[in-house]
């Protein structure tokens, strides 16, 4: 049963959103048929976003492959779900307890303070609650304690970081309907900042001027597309065409076969963009009900995905800005006496996508620049420097990605050795 409720219920992004949206128009007393085709077309929604990740991801790992053979790349990826997998065998119940029982306490938080927000990003609920179990472990807490204090460090999490980032939100969506829910929060928050002190925000990307003869590039889908094209085919030309129709490409061609992959990752942007608009336009007006019953002026936390089609131009130049720091980093982390933290380009596309628009709402052009430039130096330190406390617990292989994970681990353990405890 608990395996039920936490991996089929809750560890499923869209079962567990559709759930909330469920319960939010059962007590707005909505009609069998508003009830029905609301929470489907929720969950509908957070399948389309799914589904587009599913594509987009999957273009991204040819590219990373890519990358590797042409510039003979080594070190660790950060991977939230690797080390989540890793860590259950030992972890996994206090894991599982700590995810429901933060939840329970994120909602008594929106319904008694001030941070009135209910975060719904169910896997990285998931991905907190272990890190933290892992960490309070090493206290030498155990049981009851352990899984009490957890889930208390987990609904705090749930709604500071989204308060956090609220203040930029109703910049970027120009209303307060909704939060972003996503554990990248101090990357988002940093590029705001810099944004607003370092850019101009009159100057937003959305602004940019393109020639009539280069109106195409208007098309959010066609310039993500050329984009990605000379990203695909540069990276090809270094990889070499035996190795990518060797390996890769089942024998086609290696230019067509990068080109083909460009066009599916602006197809997996499309298709996100889709999901997004769905959910927001389902999730909102359903979450009234449990705003006003439970947890009153409560808003969802959704995740980072959300903001993308505030500023579309925003998320490629974010994504291009993260990545090319990743690519810094990896030769200051060792001269630091850190490890290589090899840029994975889905955390450097998810979250320098949403970093680029948080720094375009403060600093336009200038900010979305720098804010996912900034990004990308956080979530290649911060999983380097969790590295070392993490590789004592067994887990040197691998490490959390997304800049909270890397805060908030950082902290449990560098407290906990104050303290002596760790």
């Amino acid at each position: 049963m608990l395996d039920l409720i936490m991996k089929d219920i809750l560890g499923t992004p869209s079962i567990l959103v559709g759930l909330f949206a469920l319960v939010g128009l059962l007590l707005q007393k909505k009609s069998a048929a508003n009830v029905v085709s609301g929470t489907l077309k929720t969950i509908m929604g957070f399948v389309i976003l799914g589904a587009g990740a599913t594509v987009l991801t999957g273009a991204l790992d040819i590219f990373g492959q890519m990358f590797n053979r042409a510039f003979s790349v080594s070190g660790v990826i950060p991977n939230n779900e690797a080390i989540v997998a890793a860590a259950q065998g030992k972890f996994g119940t206090s894991t599982a307890l700590i995810m429901v029982l933060g939840m329970i306490v994120n909602i008594l938080l929106a319904r008694f303070t001030r941070f009135k927000f209910i975060f719904l990003t169910g896997h990285h609920t998931l991905f907190m609650a272990c890190l933290i179990a892992v960490t309070l472990s090493v206290a030498g807490l155990s049981g009851a304690m352990l899984v009490l204090i957890g889930a208390v460090i987990l609904g705090l999490c749930m709604v500071l970081f989204p308060a956090l980032l609220q203040p930029y939100v109703r910049q970027i969506t120009g209303s307060d309907d909704f939060a972003v829910g996503h554990f990248g929060s101090i990357g988002y928050f940093t590029s705001a900042v810099i944004g607003r002190k370092f850019g101009n925000k009159e100057q937003t990307t959305e602004q940019i001027k393109v020639p009539k003869s280069l109106g195409f590039l208007r098309d959010t889908s066609v310039a993500v597309s050329l984009t990605m094209a000379i990203f695909f085919i540069v990276v090809a030309l270094f990889a070499g065409p035996t190795y990518i129709e060797g390996e890769l490409s089942g024998g086609s061609n290696f230019i067509v076969f990068s080109l083909m992959q460009a066009i599916t990752f602006a197809a997996g942007v499309y298709i996100i963009l889709a999901g997004v608009r769905m959910l927001i336009a389902e999730i909102v007006p359903a979450f009234k009900g449990i705003a006003e019953k439970i947890a009153p002026n409560a808003k969802p936390a959704l995740d980072c995905p959300t903001v993308f089609p505030f500023a579309p131009n925003a998320v490629i130049i974010g994504f291009i800005s993260s990545f090319a720091a990743g690519l810094i980093s990896m030769f200051i982390l060792p001269a630091v006496g850190l490890a290589v933290i090899v840029p994975g380009l889905v955390p450097h596309f998810f979250t320098g996508a949403a970093a680029g628009v948080f720094g375009n709402a403060t600093g336009g052009r200038r900010g979305a620049a720098l804010g996912a430039f900034a990004n990308g130096l956080i979530i290649s330190f911060l999983p380097a420097i969790l590295l070392v406390f993490m590789g004592d617990l067994g887990f040197g292989g691998t490490t959390f990605g997304d800049s909270d994970f890397g805060i908030v681990g950082s902290l449990i353990i560098g407290i906990m050795k104050l303290f002596g405890a760790a």
